[in-house]
C-alpha cells in the first residue's frame, strides 16, 4: 500500500517492465469448436441474479469417475475438502464459459498436462483450499530462495555488474509486500460468485500455454460499443470481436508470474501467496496496466491514465472487473479528496452511502471498496487499500456491522468493521449500474479519467 495521489486520485501500488503479449486467433475457449462454430448462447453471461441449479449428488458415470479419480490421490484434509465441495454444491456447478463444472476443470489440473514447472497435484490441493475457504486468497508476497536470487536479480536488472544496483534490488527482493490488493479482491469476488469460471481460467493459466480465453459482452465495458472497442484497445487487451455485443480476450499473466508460480510450487511459506493467487493476481494486473506489469518487480509502466508506476487507478480495477466477471461495475465515488491528498469532504451523506451499499448485497453482489486513512509517514496525505464488503450483521447497540475480506491481513477468515468505522472512510465502491445511477446519472469511469488527464496536461 502507498499514500494515495491526489493528482491521480486512489493510486493503488505497483512500476516498470513493458510486456508485449500476442493472441493466437480465432480462439478455442478451451473447447473443441471455434468460435464461429459456436452457438452464442453458450457464452452468454451470467449474471449474478441468475438461477444456478445446485447440485450435491453425483449423478453420472462420468461425474462418479471423475470424483473418484480426485479422491484417490489426495490425503484426508484435502478429500474432506472435495468433499465439503460436493455438499455445498459448489463442485457440480457449471456456469461457466464453456459449461464445465467446477469438477471438470479439477479433473483437468490432475489429468492433463501443466506447465512444466507445477505439478497438478499441488495445484488442484490449492484450488481445494480455495473452495473450502475462500479466505486463503491474499495479496502477501512469497520470498525468493536464495539459491535462485542471482538469476532472478539478473532478469531484474538486465545481468549489470554494478554492485550497488544488484544490492538494491536484493534489499527491494528481501522487503517486498505486493500492491496487488484490487486484483486479489477481483479473485476473491469470482472464485465466491462463479467458481465454476474461476477454475475454468485457473486450469488455462496452469496449463503449459498459461493462458485461457474469456468471452465478454460488450456492454459490461461500455453502453456504446465504439467506446467498449476503444477501451479494449486502450488497454492494449488482446481480443477478437465475436459480433457488434461480444469479443473474446486473451488473459495472460506477464511473462515473469510463472517464475514466482513455480517457485511457489516448491517452497511456499504459510501466509505468502499461492499458485494460484500468483497466476490470477499477475494476469488481472496485464489487464489493468495496460500489459506492463512486471511480477519480479512489483511494478508496472506509466500510461495514459496515470504517471506513477504504482498499482491500479479506481477505474483500472473496474476495467479488471468488467472483464473478468462480465459485468457492467461504475465506480461510485463517496470521497472529496484536495490537491493536497487530504480529505476534503463527501459527495453524498453516510445513510445514503450505507443504502447504497445494503441494497447492492441484497442483489446478491459483494462489494470491492477503496478505503483511505491518513498517513502518519507522508505528512498525513491519504493512504488507501482495497477490501471486499461481503455481508451484514446486527451489532451489539444495534449499529450495523460489515464483513470484510481483506487480503492483506493475514487472516485467513473474514474481518467485521462497524458502519461508524467504515463508511467515513470509503473512497469508491464498485456498484451496479442500477445501483449506482439511482441518485443521478453517472459518466463512466474511464471517461472522468481521461479528462481528468488531459487537465493534467493543459495545466
Amino acid at each position: 500500500m502507498v499514500s494515495v495521489n491526489s493528482q491521480n486520485e486512489k493510486v493503488y501500488l505497483t512500476g516498470g517492465t513493458k510486456i508485449n503479449q500476442t493472441a493466437h486467433f480465432p480462439v478455442q475457449n478451451n473447447i473443441s469448436k471455434p468460435i464461429e462454430q459456436q452457438n452464442n448462447t453458450t457464452f452468454k453471461s451470467v449474471s449474478y441474479q441468475s438461477a444456478v441449479s445446485v447440485r450435491t449428488e453425483l449423478t453420472t458415470r462420468d461425474e462418479r469417475k471423475k470424483y473418484n479419480e480426485l479422491s484417490e490421490v489426495l490425503d484426508l484434509k484435502h478429500r474432506k475438502m472435495l468433499e465439503y465441495g460436493l455438499k455445498s454444491g459448489i463442485l457440480l456447478k457449471n456456469n461457466s464459459d464453456d459449461k464445465s463444472s467446477v469438477l471438470d476443470n479439477l479433473h483437468k489440473i490432475l489429468k492433463e498436462e501443466r506447465d512444466p514447472g507445477l505439478d497438478g497435484q499441488t495445484v488442484l490441493e490449492e484450488c481445494l483450499e480455495i473452495i473450502s475457504n475462500p479466505y486463503v486468497i491474499t495479496q502477501t508476497c512469497e520470498d525468493i530462495p536464495k539459491e535462485y536470487k542471482t538469476p532472478i536479480i539478473g532478469l531484474i536488472t538486465n545481468m549489470s555488474e554494478d554492485k550497488r544496483e544488484i544490492n538494491r534490488v536484493n534489499f527491494e527482493l528481501d522487503n517486498m509486500h505486493t500492491g496487488t490488493c484490487p486484483t486479489a479482491s477481483v479473485e476473491f469476488d469470482l472464485a465466491t460468485k462463479n467458481p465454476a469460471e474461476f477454475f475454468r481460467i485457473v486450469e488455462g493459466l496452469t496449463s503449459p500455454a498459461n493462458e485461457a480465453y474469456k468471452v465478454i459482452d460488450l456492454d459490461a465495458l461500455s453502453e456504446k460499443t465504439l467506446d467498449a472497442v476503444w477501451l479494449l484497445n486502450k488497454f492494449k487487451t488482446p481480443h477478437k470481436l465475436v459480433d457488434f455485443n461480444k469479443a473474446v480476450v486473451l488473459l495472460k499473466p506477464d511473462k515473469h508470474a510463472i517464475i514466482r508460480a513455480r517457485i511457489q510450487n516448491n517452497h511456499k511459506d504459510k501466509g505468502e501467496r499461492s499458485i494460484v493467487d500468483v497466476l490470477m493476481q499477475s494476469t488481472m494486473m496485464q489487464l489493468g496496466s495496460q500489459q506492463t506489469y512486471n511480477s519480479l518487480t512489483d511494478k508496472r509502466a506509466p500510461n495514459a491514465w496515470t504517471q506513477d508506476d504504482g498499482g491500479l487507478i479506481d477505474f483500472e480495477k473496474t476495467y479488471v472487473e468488467s472483464v473478468m466477471e462480465n459485468k457492467n461495475t461504475v465506480s461510485v465515488i463517496y470521497q472529496k479528496v484536495g490537491n493536497d491528498g487530504r480529505l476534503e469532504g463527501y459527495e453524498k451523506d453516510f445513510a445514503t452511502i450505507k443504502k447504497e451499499l445494503l441494497d447492492t448485497l441484497a442483489m446478491g453482489h459483494n462489494i470491492i471498496i477503496g478505503y483511505t486513512w491518513p498517513d502518519p509517514d507522508n505528512d498525513n496525505r491519504l493512504a488507501g487499500h482495497e477490501i471486499t464488503i461481503v455481508g451484514t450483521k446486527t451489532g451489539k447497540h444495534g449499529e450495523t456491522v460489515f464483513i470484510c475480506q481483506d487480503s492483506d491481513d493475514d487472516l485467513a477468515k473474514p474481518i467485521e468493521m462497524s458502519e461508524a468505522f467504515l463508511l467515513p472512510k470509503i473512497h469508491h465502491a464498485g456498484l451496479p449500474e442500477e445501483i449506482a445511477n439511482r441518485d443521478f446519472q453517472y459518466e463512466e469511469s474511464w471517461k472522468v479519467g481521461v479528462n481528468e488527464f488531459n487537465k493534467q496536461k493543459r495545466a
